[in-house]
């Protein structure tokens, strides 16, 4: 487990995904551990953080003596506060990503009602502290007075944010979660006027839970297994590093040629899962010590009502769901690469449960193989983990330039004579 490793060394894992993610910059942002001997481990004032070692990270014993070879950062003193008003908090992360310092210029949050993952990450657990000068005292009692009312994560105004959790990789989690779901907010406000999740919604969500699964030893593992566990490993680092999945959210599967289904697990960060975390799932039974991810049903659903397509994946990349939280149509008829490799994108309500996953399986079709679930998710379907991986990309990246269009001008589709000749010339099923 990540947890195991000296807090130095967690600290610089954390910090080297906060600056390669575009969460940070070189000055921005800092990171401490508090260890159950009380030493509060913090990164250092100055110094690069794209290039950060453990040797960089200093270490503030509980007297207040400093050891290490630079200073600590300059805002020791509100990472101290944090800590003495909640006990329970025993990692923190802060740092200036862009989506939520542009929440905090405005002094408010991003909307978690927009999008389940976020709903179902964040909640209530966001405040907003007073504007004070960075290191000062005053931004100590601003913050610390946010997290004694119970929430894990702070917006500081005109700042950036602050989240504090029991480990630093939960801290993250949320962060990322945070900035992914102000980008999407953002994104969402640039092209129409986004809607919630209604009260009906939230209670769906409050009170579904998926069916256990009853967990057997599975000692057989195939050559085909084998292959397509070292595959969705590739695939999944992938998937992350592009941004299509984040540290909580994104599932992905294959069926082999036993009918057994390979899966993400659940409630396991995305950038460190491993080939042998990967859950089979045969039938009503699922690997013993493993759990699948949440969605594991609607996968199911999906390859037992199309037994053409061999492997899906559920994600909520930043652009994509814009179009899932506004009533503006996600539009193929842009440029040839998108209709080809996504056909038309249909919109579903939002929905938990057997029917509305057969609902979405029933839907899905070689000439219609990408959903979108309003308030909730993108479903990808295909033949291959390279075709759906292929799908979902093309469908990001072209959301994110009909976002970036609307900035230019009017869009200009392209005709439907020349859809007609896109269907013929590469043999698409004609709609």
């Amino acid at each position: 487990m990540n947890e195991n490793l000296h807090p130095a060394e967690q600290i610089v894992m954390i910090m080297e995904r906060v600056y390669k993610y575009g969460m940070t910059t070189i000055s921005g942002g800092n990171l401490s551990i508090l260890d159950e001997n009380g030493d509060l481990w913090i990164t250092p004032s100055g110094i690069d953080k794209g290039a950060l070692t453990m040797d960089d990270i200093m270490c503030v014993k509980k007297d207040g003596t400093f050891i290490g070879k630079h200073k600590p950062s300059v805002e020791l003193p509100f990472h101290q506060g944090i800590y003495e008003a909640r006990p329970d908090i025993k990692a923190i992360v802060h740092a200036h990503p862009p989506a939520l310092v542009s929440f905090s210029m405005a002094r408010k949050g991003p909307n978690p009602k927009l999008l389940l993952h976020a709903y179902m990450s964040v909640a209530d657990s966001l405040q907003v502290a007073p504007y004070a000068i960075p290191g000062s005292d005053k931004l100590k009692e601003n913050i610390s007075a946010e997290f004694a009312k119970g929430g894990d994560a702070v917006i500081l105004e005109n700042h950036g944010i602050v989240v504090g959790k029991p480990t630093i990789f939960d801290a993250f989690m949320l962060f990322e979660t945070l900035e992914d779901t102000a980008c999407m907010e953002i994104n969402a406000r640039n092209i129409g006027k986004p809607f919630e999740l209604t009260e009906q919604n939230l209670q769906e969500i409050d009170l579904y839970k998926a069916d256990k699964l009853t967990q057997i030893e599975m000692k057989h593992h195939s050559v085909e297994e084998v292959s397509c566990r070292q595959e969705m490993i590739r695939l999944l680092e992938r998937l992350y590093d592009r941004q299509l999945f984040t540290s909580i959210s994104g599932s992905f599967s294959t069926r082999l040629k036993d009918g057994s289904i390979l899966i993400t697990p659940s409630q396991q960060d995305r950038k460190y899962i491993k080939e042998d975390e990967l859950v089979l799932i045969h039938q009503e039974y699922s690997e013993a010590g493993k759990e699948p991810c949440e969605f594991f049903e609607l996968h199911q659903k999906i390859y037992e009502l199309n037994p053409e397509l061999t492997s899906v994946i559920i994600a909520n990349p930043r652009f994509l769901m814009a179009y899932a939280v506004t009533d503006v149509k996600y539009n193929t008829h842009i440029i040839p690469e998108a209709y080809i490799v996504l056909r038309d994108i249909d919109k579903v309500p939002f929905g938990m449960g057997e029917n509305h996953n057969r609902m979405i399986a029933v839907k899905l079709a070689e000439d219609n193989p990408v959903l979108l679930i309003e308030n909730g998710y993108a479903v990808v379907s295909g033949k291959s983990l390279l075709s759906v991986f292929d799908r979902l990309e093309v469908a990001e990246y072209s959301a994110k330039a009909l976002v970036y269009a609307k900035s230019i001008g009017e869009v200009i589709d392209i005709s439907d004579e020349d859809i007609e000749e896109i269907i013929e010339g590469f043999k698409l099923i004609a709609k």
